[in-house]
């Protein structure tokens, strides 16, 4: 009996000795050996083919560097950017008990853009109103602007391929100037891609021209927390500096980020104003060369969609002082394009 119980006993310790923290059956064991490899396709589509594999994994997170972020059981995955750049994608491999284990790689894919929308201003008259809507009013909306915004083709028509903003010296329900402000606002609206405009600006000291857009929540959530990128403004008092500056909370009005550059003639030629806006930059540029780049990330409003402005605003906080013998100066467009 002594070795009959001996022998219970060592089969008990065998048993007990295979804990279920050492069962082959076992699933609390942490990945291992991730590998994470990318094929970019060379047709310029932004489609990335990905493939995820590890040890004990049996699901793979992607976060592609852009803000989008994917589970993928298999590991095994194409996805398709929306804009050109360099992107550093983080892959987390978890096993079943949640154990995980990361490896980031970084991939630079081109993607041919479309026209999405566009105003070749070719119809004269009135501009389009399915395109177009007008901000009326005057003081500028906190910024002590001079004029009166009018939907008047005074102010603002299509002739001979362009479409012409006018700031005239004329009184007006109670101001020196008037002008227009046009808007797509719940018309027209969209979420990263490349913005072109092609203009050529007004001449005078006062004179303050912007093509520019905000978020479509500015309603609800006021400004600068909607964001606003601006795509060119011009001081008629420091002729031929371009500025591109984006504005969000923290960073606004005389604070705000952003970058000028000169060139010349912007009063007597067309020159092309242009902003590319991802989700992880906003670069702007003059003529397709880019002068300031700003690095945008998921925390900021500029990752929603935004409506296009285009005005001339006499004066104010940035327009500075009107020249006293100033009677009339036009932003003239031949055209603004969206692509994405």
């Amino acid at each position: 009996m002594k070795y009959l119980s001996l022998f219970i006993f060592s089969v008990a310790v065998i048993v007990a000795s295979c804990g279920k923290g050492d069962s082959p059956g076992n699933n609390n064991v942490a990945p291992t050996n991730l590998t994470v490899n990318a094929i970019v396709s060379t047709d310029n589509s932004g489609n990335v083919s990905f493939t995820a594999a590890a040890t004990n994994a049996v699901t793979y997170d992607y976060d592609y560097g852009n803000g989008v972020f994917q589970t993928v059981a298999s590991g095994i995955v194409t996805y398709r950017y929306p804009a050109s750049g360099t992107y550093t994608v983080n892959v987390i491999a978890k096993s079943a008990s949640g154990q995980t284990i990361s490896k980031s790689i970084q991939v630079t894919v081109t993607v041919a853009l479309s026209l999405l929308w566009s105003d070749e201003f070719d119809t004269p008259g009135s501009p389009d109103p399915a395109r177009w809507g007008y901000d009326l009013g005057a003081g500028g909306w906190g910024n002590a602007e001079l004029q009166y915004y009018t939907n008047r083709t005074d102010n603002a028509i299509i002739s001979n391929g362009t479409l012409k903003i006018i700031a005239k010296a004329e009184n007006f329900s109670g101001s020196a100037y008037t002008s227009a402000r046009l808007l797509s606002k719940d018309k027209f609206s969209f979420k990263y891609g490349k913005v072109e405009a092609r203009a050529k600006l007004p001449a005078g000291i006062g004179t303050w021209p912007a093509i520019w857009m905000l978020g479509n929540n500015i309603n609800t959530v006021g400004w600068p927390a909607c964001g606003e990128i601006d795509i060119m403004e011009h001081k008629g008092s420091q002729l031929n500096k371009i500025y591109g500056t984006v504005h969000h909370p923290g960073h606004s009005g005389g604070n705000a980020d952003g970058g000028t550059v000169t060139i010349p003639n912007v009063t007597t030629e067309f020159h092309k104003y242009a902003v590319e806006w991802s989700a992880t930059t906003i670069k702007f540029s003059v003529d397709d060369v880019v002068f300031y780049t700003f690095a945008n990330v998921s925390t900021l409003p500029f990752n929603q969609n935004f409506f296009i402005i285009l005005n001339v605003a006499m004066g104010g906080t940035f327009g500075g002082p009107v020249d006293p013998g100033f009677t009339s100066a036009a932003m003239e467009i031949d055209y603004i394009r969206v692509y994405q």
